[in-house]
């Protein structure tokens, strides 16, 4: 098992990394909406590994079957894998490479805000807010929490269906 985990778990975090240092090299061209949705199609298809890493454990090493909490525990191991690695490649992106990115995300996050046509007393709760959030974001553990609330939902849920749809019985 170790070794199909850590394979997938190590493809998909590849991947998962790649893709992000190739959306965030554009960030200012596409904008931080479409971004996105580059980001997050970036993440499900890093996650498809998690499919085919249950799939290669149910059909080489468990001799065609697979429960759905062996599934599941397989699966949610690759996801950590892939979740790491998604985690680490932002830090080293953002620290190294983009360190004014939470001045940038709070300037546009303002913008919008002020283009839906909040009230001043809005703008001003929302300044207040992005100051402390820039603030807690300093910390790299919460910076680190923050960014794996981002791939995690996805990978759980992508794991969940994969293992529901690849449980299969010993004949």
């Amino acid at each position: 098992m170790k070794r199909i985990v850590l394979t997938f778990g190590l493809l998909s975090g590849a991947l998962s990394m790649t893709m992000m240092f190739g959306t965030m090299s554009f960030i200012d061209d596409i904008g931080f909406e479409r971004g996105v949705y580059f980001g997050y199609t970036a993440i499900v298809i890093s996650f498809l590994f998690v499919y085919f890493g249950i799939r290669s454990y149910r059909d080489n090493v468990s001799g065609g079957a697979i429960t759905f909490g062996r599934a599941l525990g397989v699966g949610l191991l690759i996801t950590l894998i892939s979740c790491t690695f998604y985690v680490g490649s932002w830090l080293v992106i953002e620290h190294y490479f983009m360190p004014d990115f939470v001045d940038k995300y709070n300037t546009f996050a303002m913008e919008q805000l002020k283009a839906s046509g909040a009230s001043a007393a809005e703008i001003d709760k929302a300044a207040v807010e992005a100051a402390e959030f820039k603030r807690q974001y300093a910390n790299p553990f919460i910076k680190a929490a923050f960014t794996l609330l981002e791939p995690l939902p996805v990978g759980l849920l992508i794991t969940f269906i994969s293992a529901v749809v690849l449980r299969r019985k010993k004949p």
